[in-house]
């Protein structure tokens, strides 16, 4: 064992620093296990808590639905997977429809 070894530090600025086409937002519809009801759950975002919750009250006015951002994930109630696709888009997101 080396005793002047110390282990690599990862740099989170490096995660919140990124541009919206350098990342792949993936798009699941869903209704399983919520009662029947349909959600759209979007994955893959990499930034802060208040960019993430920052990025899902603009979705969720765009496409005129309610919803929560937590855990790294986006949830729209209802199927808008659309208007969000779109929003995306626009904003210089890359996306991926996954599911139904």
């Amino acid at each position: 064992t080396n005793p002047e070894f110390e282990p690599p530090v990862f740099d989170s600025v490096a995660a919140d620093q990124l541009d919206p086409g350098d990342q792949l937002l993936e798009l699941y519809f869903e209704k399983k296990g919520r009662g029947g009801k349909q959600v759209v759950l979007i994955k893959g975002f990499m930034g802060s808590d208040e960019e993430l919750k920052a990025l899902g009250k603009s979705l969720k006015q765009h496409c005129g639905v309610g919803g929560s951002s937590k855990d790294g994930e986006i949830i729209l109630q209802g199927n808008v997977r659309d208007k969000a696709t779109e929003f995306l888009q626009k904003e210089g997101y890359k996306t991926k429809r996954i599911g139904g």
